[in-house]
């Protein structure tokens, strides 16, 4: 049968038609093509910047149809890949981008291995050719996720890791900055998520002579506070956008297409609010599995001393170092020195330089390193020379490093700053019992007497520890409530004298008074004035008391007789005898706890009610709710900048008090002045509406005179007076 009018050889897209449909009816016209393929191959390399458009028809149709004929298509992705290598930076971009399209279509019909095309595509990162990197970036991305979406492949992750090692180090800054992005993109999407890539980022990418890779890694150990930040912008956005276009609806002209925009802005809004109601979904942060977490802080420390970038770098490094030392409990403590010299409230940025102060503090550093810290605050931010804001974020950030690092405040520096509980500003009233509310529950010792408060029993039960000691408990802590009677406990008893009777008060309480408050805000007046009062009178009556025992017992005084002597020595006995049958009741209690955890395994009833008796114990019949606060592992930047301010009034409370305002008050006249509306106007108000051309002449006589002529007039004045006499 021979073909007449045959078109096949010029018309591509219809033989690709065919082929796919019946491969070996035109397996001739396809060896035909692909032998003018080869031809076109070698004259191309001959000039490979021209462009030509007869062999991008011809690669992208044999890429198409390569499935079709695997053995004659052999060589064909080999013949690609050797012009991209030889010839990547020479190539036309059009001619470029098609080998690489065509390349991409092979492998996603599995047609080329997959290590062998990534290979190439991170080496054609170096291109001078960005809409290709970022198209190549997107598909290395999306081809290893896909690799390990069933099942991870190690081996080959493994391969790509090392050949990623080496782009790092790559002179090539576009090269290396693009396999940084991936790596973190990949880290992000939960398939790079191990220690290797982390380490690979951290050894490498952190220490790059590179700008743009050092702040890339940076941000990675930082976490994803940008994305956060991006995700809360889009929100309020979407809130924005709303808002403006149900305003536009109802000022602009009504038709379909604006109300369909309004429906589907709508949508979006509704989509935003569900995704913003859901769980969010953390990565393992990437700071915890540094292999060398110290060797990375001092190297980091060693370049930012050395380092001349701008001021946004070295904070990142400082937020770095500083987060590596309070995670890992390192020692660095020219870190300390070096971040006390930038404490100054004109500093740039000076509340994150607190933040990272504060990040770094933990509990092995000694106090010694830390305490010129908080002086170099008290001198400079907690003076009554600077505003009551600059006050409040010094005494935030003394608190933030005290609740990390209680040791590091000293006795003397803690009661001058506890003297502004009582500061007419409110902002700083408020950051001072914070502060004071910290020392009640860490070292109560270091405050004043009227300033401790009253103990509760877990602050009498807790042991001070010195400087690198560590809490070892050797049963539950709190498993003793389980030994007493099953009734219900509940926070805020209001009669606590009949805790000694063995079993737990039974009273319930409302949720407000019970709820979990935050302390160190300083949004409630914990330390009332009241209480302060009657806690004064208390250790007064204590004092008092103590000091008539040991004057009777120092110094013999004649008025008291041989039997009130006596009296009183067996009063001293019996309540040293009642406080060591009180200690004893406690040993008998934590070591029957210790042999009843031991004997027995605890279901989650039990730890409710341990975890209910010790909530009790942090409350006091004054004090309806807990006050210790957890420690978190970084510093938020709101927990130091948050002050008390009076709330601005909304629109309707303003609106309230000008109707308010506006009841006694003598209504106004007419806009023109008028205070009857039946009186008539003045020429002079008549003159204001009409036309200019009127009132032309009048205008003339308002043109400023000169001196002359005001000289004249003055004398022409005085002669007609004079001849009027």
């Amino acid at each position: 049968m021979v073909r007449h009018n045959n078109q096949l050889p010029d018309n591509l897209p219809q033989l690709q038609n065919l082929i796919k449909r019946d491969p070996d009816s035109y397996k001739d016209d396809f060896y035909q093509q692909y032998q003018h393929f080869l031809s076109s191959m070698e004259i191309f390399a001959l000039n490979p910047s021209e462009e030509s458009k007869s062999l991008e028809e011809l690669v992208m149709f044999i890429a198409q149809v390569a499935q079709c004929y695997l053995e004659l298509c052999v060589k064909f992705p080999q013949h690609l890949v050797d012009l991209l290598k030889n010839h990547a930076t020479t190539l036309d971009p059009i001619m470029r981008n098609c080998f690489v399209k065509a390349l991409i279509l092979m492998r996603n019909k599995n047609i080329i291995p997959a290590i062998d095309l990534l290979e190439l595509f991170f080496q054609l990162l170096s291109c001078p050719d960005k809409n290709l990197r970022s198209f190549l970036q997107a598909h290395i991305i999306t081809d290893i996720k896909n690799m390990n979406s069933k099942h991870k492949d190690m081996k080959l992750n493994s391969t790509l890791q090392n050949f990623m090692y080496s782009m790092l180090k790559d002179a090539n800054p576009k090269a290396a900055k693009m396999s940084v992005d991936i790596m973190i993109e990949l880290y992000k999407k939960n398939i790079w998520n191990d220690a290797k890539t982390v380490n690979v980022i951290a050894t490498v990418g952190c220490f790059s002579k590179i700008t743009k890779v050092l702040v890339a890694s940076l941000k990675f150990f930082l976490g994803h506070d940008d994305d956060e930040k991006g995700s809360d912008d889009s929100d309020s956005d979407n809130d924005v956008d709303l808002k403006g276009a149900i305003m536009q609806n109802r000022v602009n002209k009504k038709t379909k297409k604006r109300k369909k925009q309004l429906e589907q802005i709508k949508k979006q809004a509704i989509k935003a609010q569900k995704k913003k109601r859901n769980a969010p979904a953390f990565n393992f942060s990437g700071i915890h599995l540094i292999h060398n977490p110290q060797g990375m802080a001092e190297g980091l420390f060693k370049q930012l001393q050395s380092t001349n970038e701008r001021f946004e770098v070295k904070l990142m490094h400082l937020d770095v170092i500083s987060r590596l030392i309070g995670i890992h409990n390192l020692f660095l403590f020219g870190f300390y020195p070096y971040i006390t010299r930038f404490l100054q409230p004109h500093q740039r940025q000076v509340t994150r330089i607190m933040q990272f102060a504060a990040q770094a503090s933990h509990e092995l550093v000694p106090g010694d390193i830390i305490e010129p810290i908080l002086k170099t605050i008290a001198n400079n931010f907690i003076t009554e020379r600077n505003s009551s804001d600059v006050m409040a974020i010094g005494l935030n950030a003394t608190r933030e490093i005290c609740m990390r690092c209680p040791l590091a405040m000293g006795e003397d520096l803690l009661r001058d700053l506890a003297m502004y509980k009582t500061y007419r500003e409110k902002s700083v009233m408020m950051a001072a019992r914070s502060l004071i509310m910290l020392y009640r529950e860490q070292l109560p010792a270091l405050l004043h007497k009227k300033d401790r408060g009253r103990l509760t029993e877990a602050q009498a039960e807790r042991k001070i520890r010195a400087y690198g000691e560590v809490e070892v408990h050797k049963t539950i802590p709190g498993a003793e409530a389980l030994l007493k009677s099953s009734k219900e406990i509940d926070l805020g008893s209001e009669s606590e004298s009949d805790a000694n009777d063995g079993a737990w008060v039974n009273v319930t309480h409302s949720e407000d008074e019970a709820g979990n408050g935050d302390d160190d805000t300083g949004e409630d007046d914990d330390i009332d004035e009241d209480e302060d009062e009657n806690e004064e009178e208390d250790d007064g009556d204590d004092e008092s008391e103590d000091t008539n025992i040991d004057k009777e017992e120092n110094d013999e005084l004649p008025a008291c007789s041989d039997a009130e002597k006596k009296e009183r020595k067996t009063y001293k006995s019996s309540i040293e005898k009642s406080s060591k049958n009180a200690e004893l009741r406690i040993l008998d209690a934590k070591e029957a706890a210790q042999e009843l955890a031991m004997t027995r395994i605890f279901t989650d009833e039990d730890f409710k009610r341990i975890n209910a008796a010790q909530l009790k114990k942090t409350v006091t019949n004054a004090r309806k709710r807990p006050l210790e606060k957890e420690r978190e592992e970084f510093v938020k930047l709101n927990s130091i900048e948050m002050i008390y301010k009076k709330r601005k009034h909304d629109k309707e409370s303003r609106l309230e008090t000008v109707k308010a305002g506006r009841q006694d008050r003598e209504k106004f006249g007419w806009k023109d002045g008028r205070k009857n509306e039946n009186s008539s106007k003045t020429n002079r108000e008549n003159r204001k509406n009409k036309n200019f051309q009127m009132m032309r002449h009048k205008a003339r006589s308002k043109v400023k005179k000169s001196f002359r002529d005001k000289q004249k007039a003055l004398r022409k004045h005085l002669l007609h007076q004079k001849k009027m006499k």
